[in-house]
């Protein structure tokens, strides 16, 4: 893994993460927050929202883009605190490691490893959150990857069975005030839910599900991100109990996958996993049977 510093489209000191494949940078004059992944000289698989390229510094939140942690359930003001500012990183052995400074109004420290492995497309990134109250506080990890536009993601349903052998529900969904299961946006299938992307479309979509095999991906031209992370059995997650959420509005879409709700005591932290690849020359995944053939065999064992 090489690593450079340089000033990324007006952040200055950001740190570029590299191997003979993909690239990564991460921003160090706001965050914590991974502004690009792609291949080598190619296009970012983030988006990147050209009114804040460069900004820094005040009081609003603000989109941006890229890959970024915060943490469930949603909250205005509390998980809106904005990463305006800079954050400290430490070069270790083999990982970038990230940390922001305690928010201030919340008490909560966010801090990302970044793991890219020097022979692939693969990376690995370690969310973590602090508890820097003198009080528990009820939380769970939220990683959200904001994807370029114009793209499908997709999400596979738990094990499909029959009405004679499965009398008890095995997954969920959740949906929001303004989520509409009409718009075409959206694709209900038997193993898998699509939403797409569209640039024209104002509407904002969101909707959460359960996804037991631990996986989500999103289709961009003929390049598939896939993203894996753990699952923590037993355990009660955000949002009427889901681990992925894809919400999309005119300029991108987040595919985000959420650790459980947990009690996290002064001093103490709660972490949550997730894995990346990306795959050139993936055709178009907008039927349940092009995932199977196209999507499924890339799967990793992390």
């Amino acid at each position: 893994m090489n690593i450079e510093v340089l000033n990324y489209k007006g952040w200055a000191n950001s740190l570029r993460l590299s191997n003979h494949l993909v690239d990564l940078v991460i921003l160090t004059e706001i965050g914590p927050r991974i502004i690009r992944y792609g291949f080598l000289g190619e296009d970012n698989l983030f988006v990147e929202l050209s009114e804040t390229l460069g900004h820094k510094g005040g009081n609003t939140w603000h989109v941006y883009g890229g890959h970024r942690l915060s943490h469930a359930p949603q909250a205005d003001p509390r998980s809106h605190y904005p990463d305006n500012f800079p954050v400290e990183y430490i070069e270790k052995d083999g990982f970038l490691q990230v940390v922001q400074s305690v928010e201030p109004t919340n008490g909560i420290q966010k801090e990302l490893d970044i793991y890219l492995d020097a022979h692939s497309t693969k990376v690995t990134v370690v969310h973590r959150l602090y508890n820097r109250n003198l009080w528990p506080v009820e939380l769970a990890p939220w990683a959200l990857s904001a994807m370029s536009p114009g793209g499908m993601a997709v999400a596979p349903l738990p094990p499909r069975g029959t009405h004679h052998d499965d009398l008890q529900p095995t997954g969920c969904v959740s949906l929001w005030a303004y989520t509409d299961m009409s718009d075409s946006k959206w694709k209900w299938g038997r193993e898998y839910i699509f939403l797409s992307q569209d640039t024209k479309n104002q509407e904002p979509q969101k909707a959460g599900f359960w996804v037991p095999a631990g996986w989500t991906a999103y289709h961009w031209g003929d390049v598939l991100f896939i993203k894996q992370f753990e699952i923590k059995s037993g355990k009660y997650y955000p949002d009427k109990n889901v681990n992925v959420e894809f919400y999309t509005d005119h300029s991108l879409l987040e595919v985000e996958t959420l650790g459980p709700l947990t009690c996290v005591e002064p001093d103490q932290f709660v972490e949550h996993v997730e894995t990346w690849s990306l795959h050139k020359g993936v055709p178009a995944i907008e039927t349940e049977s092009s995932v199977r053939h196209a999507v499924t065999p890339l799967l990793s064992n992390k």
